[in-house]
C-alpha cells in the first residue's frame, strides 16, 4: 500500500515538475514542512492499519501487545518504503515524459 500511495504521488511530482520528494525535504527548507505534512497524510493510514493488524497479530500470536514492536513494524512496513520509492519514481516518471510525452499525445481535428 506504501509503494502504491509512493508511486501516485511520485507520478504527479513529475507531473507538476516539483523536485523529487526526499531531496525536496533536505535542499528546499521553505518546502520542507508542506512536503513533510503532505508525506505524513499520504501515509497516516497506511501506518494505522499497520499499526492494528499489527496489534491483532500480537493479540492472536502471543496474547500480549507489544506497542514497541507494533510502532516498529508500522513504520518499517508503510512510512519507510513511502520515503524511498516516491523520488525514484518521479525521477522514471519525468525521464519516461521527457522520452514519449510528444509521441503519447493524440491530435483531434
Amino acid at each position: 500500500m506504501a509503494a502504491i500511495a509512493a508511486i501516485r504521488a511520485g507520478i504527479i511530482d513529475a507531473r507538476t515538475g516539483r523536485s523529487p520528494y526526499f531531496l525536496a525535504l533536505w535542499t528546499e527548507p521553505d518546502e520542507r514542512a508542506r512536503r513533510m505534512h503532505e508525506g505524513l497524510a499520504a501515509t497516516a493510514r497506511i501506518f494505522l492499519l499497520g499499526l492494528v493488524m499489527d496489534a491483532i497479530y500480537q493479540f492472536v500470536e502471543y496474547r500480549k501487545f507489544y506497542p514497541a514492536e507494533a510502532l516498529v513494524v508500522s513504520v518499517v512496513l508503510a512510512v519507510v518504503p513511502y520515503f524511498l520509492i516516491r523520488g525514484p519514481v518521479a525521477r522514471i516518471a519525468r525521464w519516461w515524459q521527457s522520452r514519449h510525452g510528444a509521441d503519447d499525445r493524440v491530435v483531434h481535428r
